[in-house]
């Protein structure tokens, strides 16, 4: 078998797993290649970090799932099918021409916009419409699989569970590939919205922040998104709303940062490129980025921190959900002093950065016992992007 393969079916990427199980080899699995530094295995050689991630040197077969690339919307265009390799960008733009919206809207990546809908899915990336309609996992309603043994499963979110009772489709969602290949999923579709509109204000004080945007979420359930984001002791709250009348309830929301004590309140409607800045704030290529999850209460202690190093932060406001960029010298230090019990992932890293740097940093959803269990049981082979997941499964 040689160093990368790029099957055409199903079938053909369950035979190359099967196949490099035969032969006790490892599979990198490879999309549109705009996370292959996440949750990568340490130490990180320094000669061509891309290289090394995506097999060529370490021996692991590249499977790259580029040609599993299809969409079919269901003709009730309540939901669709999605093959792994399509890109999310195209998925999204397909969706749109049916006067249909798919609710994951990630940042696609930094060079490129190439982010695929089964890279997405296994890292369980979001954007802003996560406020609204909540994570990748909340959108699916089934995935397909193809397992290290041969096998390809199909499995439905709510209805098929592990003997322990945890949800299947739920469980590949994050697993950053380690259990198995994501080959397609099935995800909801939501009606298009015709225009938006969004409320910003700011402030330089982040307590005043965290209780403007607890305000606006209690008096303003039907936003679509509800963002932060801050920069050198500054900070802006920003809420999209979807509709005809979109216009009007952002004014009123408005009114709402307003009573909060916010500053320099403002409506746009042309906020494409106000939301595409948010999402790229989630991506650097040239500092640190860390995902943290906290307490949506501790934002301000979150925004405090940040401040203290020089950084920026973007986020999801009332969701506790933020995205830290920082200088890679400083990962260390803000683990220390972030609130207990918030989650640090590692994202991005720039190659110069020290190689000791854990992706992982951060408490983990499930026992990592109960982790690799679980990885046992769907990769038996243990051959499945092996090692870059919380604790090098």
């Amino acid at each position: 078998m040689s160093g990368a393969v790029v099957p055409r079916s199903f079938s053909e990427a369950a035979s190359a797993l099967a196949g490099a199980a035969a032969q006790g080899r490892t599979v990198r699995i490879v999309g549109g290649g705009t996370k292959l530094g996440w949750g990568r295995a340490k130490p990180r050689p320094r000669h061509s970090p891309q290289t090394e991630l995506d097999g060529s040197r370490s021996g692991a077969l590249r499977l790259h799932t580029a040609h599993l690339s299809r969409l079919v919307i269901a003709d009730d265009r309540e939901s669709a099918t999605i093959n792994a390799g399509t890109p999310l960008a195209r998925a999204q733009a397909m969706c749109a021409r049916s006067g249909r919206m798919l609710a994951i809207d990630p940042q696609l990546g930094l060079l490129s916009a190439a982010a695929t809908i089964g890279g997405v899915i296994a890292t369980a990336d979001s954007g802003p419409l996560s406020h609204g309609y909540g994570p990748p996992r909340d959108q699916i309603l089934s995935i397909t699989a193809a397992l290290s043994d041969g096998r390809i499963v199909r499995a439905s979110t709510g209805l098929d569970r592990t003997e322990d009772g945890f949800d299947v489709a739920t469980l590949f969602t994050g697993a950053h590939g380690t259990l198995g290949l994501l080959l397609a999923v099935q995800v909801r579709l939501r009606p298009l919205p015709m225009r938006t509109a969004t409320a910003l204000a700011s402030s330089a004080e982040p307590d005043r922040l965290l209780a403007a945007a607890t305000l606006v979420a209690n008096r303003h359930p039907e936003l679509q998104a509800l963002d932060l984001a801050w920069r050198a002791g500054r900070g802006g709250l920003l809420a999209q709303l979807a509709g005809e009348d979109a216009e009007a309830r952002a004014t009123r929301v408005t009114a709402t940062m307003i009573d909060a004590g916010l500053e320099l309140p403002s409506v746009r409607t042309d906020d494409v490129e106000l939301w595409a800045r948010q999402r790229s704030g989630q991506r650097s290529g040239d500092r640190a980025v860390l995902r943290l999850h906290h307490r949506p209460r501790e934002l301000a202690d979150v925004v405090g921190l940040t401040d203290q190093i020089g950084g920026t932060l973007v986020g999801r406001a009332a969701l506790g959900i933020s995205y830290l960029t920082l200088d890679p010298m400083q990962i260390g230090l803000v683990r220390r002093e972030l609130p207990s019990g918030t989650g640090s992932v590692l994202l991005d890293l720039p190659s110069d950065a020290p190689d000791d740097v854990d992706p992982w940093g951060a408490p983990v959803s499930l026992p990592l016992e109960l982790m690799r269990e679980l990885k046992s049981s769907f990769d038996a082979a243990g051959i499945c992007n092996s090692g870059i997941f919380a604790s090098g499964i």
